[in-house]
């Protein structure tokens, strides 16, 4: 359990980053084909996908630099982009990925929610790959020191793993956690000069990959749906409330404002609120708010018109606005 997959003359390949590739490609693949059943342009769709995965990456760094500029402040340039161990926010990447449809929505006169309810399966897969690389990596996405019975105490590094696999960088991610001014953060043991400990500390990167179980399930019922922007709004809806109500209220963060703090080896590993939290809140009103609008909207037309894509675009045709 290592955060590299392998290492080539020196250019390391990380689990998050392939972890996450594996899961927004398994989604494109079946994004396209519910495309291609649904009359949508598939090739548009493809095209699409290539941008909202590249600004999306972009957009979630930004949003998590944002959120975690502690990490980031006096650090060198190189560390701010390096993310294949870790460090994007799934709702930065939602946003950005949500300007690049708008702008295909402009260019193309297509319909938004057509083709961004077809990518909501991929998010979910997405969020799965990524929190299952963030077990490897160890330290990253951590929870709290807990004293509740699902408290999970990292091996120290080196350590054998299930008396079978040896290696000297087996959990090299996980240093242990120092008591520092009466909250806990992540330190060599070296540099602690006060208890330290190496756990148990709630498994959020578990949590998170759970969540991203739920989701991709739930995805496919909301895509029953025949109102437009259904599947798009419950993903945002579900996601800020899972993410911000269990695994955040659990995950080492940094309390902004500090509401409640129970957390030590003897205590229930819990902190409201977290940065994430606090953005969480609006975001869930809005989602809401959509939801209930398109609810109240009449249902569309059984069979769609489609529209030719002007000339210069993907081929094929785009389903009307």
């Amino acid at each position: 359990m290592h955060p590299e997959l392998f290492n080539i003359f020196g250019f390391k390949v990380a689990w998050y980053g392939v972890l996450i590739t594996l899961g927004v490609l398994v989604g494109a693949i079946v994004a396209q084909r519910m495309a291609e059943k649904r009359g949508l342009n598939a090739n548009l769709l493809s095209d699409m996908t290539v941008w909202v995965v590249a600004w999306g990456v972009v957009g979630a760094r930004l949003m998590y630099i944002a959120t975690s500029p502690g990490q980031f402040i006096g650090t060198p340039f190189l560390h701010w982009i390096n993310i294949r161990e870790g460090g994007i926010s799934i709702h930065g990447g939602v946003i950005a990925g949500i300007m690049v449809i708008l702008y295909y929505q402009r260019r193309y006169k297509i319909n938004f929610y057509h083709y961004a309810d077809l990518m909501t399966p991929g998010l979910a897969m997405g969020v799965i790959g990524g929190r299952i690389g963030n077990f490897f990596n160890g330290s990253d996405t951590m929870g709290r020191l807990t004293g509740w019975p699902v408290g999970f105490t990292w091996p120290s590094v080196g350590e054998p793993i299930l008396g079978i696999f040896k290696g000297e960088n087996n959990w090299a991610g996980m240093p242990g956690l120092c008591k520092v001014n009466d909250t806990w953060d992540v330190l060599p043991k070296i540099l602690c000069r006060d208890e330290y400990v190496r756990g148990p500390v709630h498994l959020t990167q578990i949590y998170g990959a759970i969540i991203g179980i739920i989701l991709t399930i739930a995805a496919f019922y909301w895509l029953r749906s025949k109102r437009p922007g259904w599947a798009t709004w419950q993903f945002i809806l579900w996601y800020s409330l899972l993410r911000g109500g269990v695994e955040e209220t659990f995950r080492l963060n940094p309390l902004w404002p500090k509401v409640y703090l129970s957390e030590g080896p003897n205590a229930a590993g819990i902190g409201l609120f977290t940065v994430t939290q606090v953005f969480s809140i609006p975001i869930v009103i809005l989602a809401a708010y959509m939801l209930y609008v398109i609810a109240r909207r009449p249902l569309p037309p059984e069979t769609l018109s489609p529209v030719i894509v002007p000339s210069g675009g993907p081929s094929s045709t785009a389903q009307g606005a």
